[in-house]
């Protein structure tokens, strides 16, 4: 694998750089996360902006916020740094036509953990970068492969739109569901990720085993989930161990291991299967991925499900968790894609 940095400018350094006022776009974590970095790297915000439908006066950080025509009569000419996520298509539509009038940008922060995505980050865990590359199966998986990487140092949306590319594609070309599947879901939430399985397994299957640590969407799971047949829920988080860690207990899907919260289960899921072979795994464990993998190394090395792993949540998740699926089971052939969405979030693992 060629140094694909070569050549490239960091996102960081082009803010910092570019002699041109910086506007964040978004409000929320993801522009705390933003400006946390920004101290970091001695940029400075100008301004703050949101989508007209949902500039009502707000402060944010001690910034009006704007609607991007109040920002131009201000400003005219800027660099905006997007500071939200959507994989929905008119907010996706509506930043890329912001975009056309605008330098945007995407400084990358992680979902989870500390790390930047910056030169540092690269020249510790080079080696694991080219390392992942040599395991991806296909020219596609490459090629997405390479173009979040550069997203992640670069921020340049156009990048995604190269390498974007619709679930049927994946369920269809490689995981390829049977009708007597052993489904395994690793973070339910309310049950939307059965029904998408039901839909691409054509709705027959041998079993469904589902975990979803936090009770109010528990709750909804197990309502949604209520007239299905041969469905074990299981109120834990998948984790290499089981023992008791403490929650975020956010709402949504967000809930994740974090320093305060709610005092939750969690179990590695070769304890709960007990030696039954699953046929397929998809797992969006908030950041708690690589220790899921861990926890299921006997079902990976025994009985080889097929595997749908979130590989977004940390950037070391995009190659760790590759090189660690080939230490359990060297006879995987993995694949990445990157589904609609931004950032380079829906960025999964496919395994067969």
């Amino acid at each position: 694998m060629e140094n694909i940095f070569n050549n490239l400018t960091s996102v960081w350094t082009r803010l910092k750089t570019d002699n041109k006022p910086v506007v964040l776009y978004g409000m929320g974590d993801g522009a705390d996360k933003v400006l946390k970095a920004f101290e970091q790297f001695g940029i400075k915000a100008s301004a703050v902006m949101a989508s007209d439908d949902f500039v009502r006066g707000q402060s944010f950080h001690g910034f009006k916020v704007k609607k991007l025509s109040e920002v131009e009569a201000e400003y005219g000419d800027f660099n905006i740094a997007l500071c939200f996520a959507s994989q929905l298509a008119d907010v996706m539509n509506t930043i890329k036509s912001v975009a056309e009038k605008h330098t945007t940008l995407v400084p990358s922060v992680p979902v989870f953990g500390d790390n930047l995505f910056d030169d540092n980050f690269i020249a510790e865990n080079r080696e694991d970068i080219e390392t992942a590359y040599s395991l991806f199966a296909d020219k596609l998986s490459k090629k997405v492969y390479e173009n979040v990487l550069k997203f992640y140092y670069t921020g340049e949306l156009s990048l995604l739109d190269e390498i974007t590319t619709d679930k049927d594609e994946a369920f269809n070309n490689i995981l390829r569901l049977g009708d007597s599947e052993v489904y395994v879901d690793l973070g339910a939430y309310n049950g939307d990720t059965i029904d998408e399985f039901l839909h691409y397994c054509g709705g027959s299957y041998r079993k469904i085993i589902a975990f979803e640590p936090n009770s109010k969407n528990f709750a909804k799971l197990q309502a949604h989930c209520e007239n299905l047949e041969n469905i074990d829920l299981w109120q834990l988080g998948a984790y290499n161990r089981n023992t008791i860690l403490t929650f975020n207990n956010k709402a949504g899907r967000n809930s994740a291991i974090a320093e305060t919260g709610t005092q939750t289960r969690v179990a590695c899921v070769d304890s709960i299967l007990c030696g039954m072979a699953a046929g397929y795994v998809k797992a969006d464990v908030e950041g708690a991925d690589f220790e899921t993998l861990l926890g299921m190394k006997n079902t990976l090395q025994n009985f080889k499900p097929k595997l749908n792993f979130a590989a977004y949540h940390r950037f070391e998740d995009i190659f760790r968790l590759p090189i660690l699926i080939n230490q359990l089971n060297p006879e995987y052939k993995i694949c990445l894609r990157h589904h609609p969405y931004i950032p380079a979030w829906d960025t999964n693992l496919y395994c067969i």
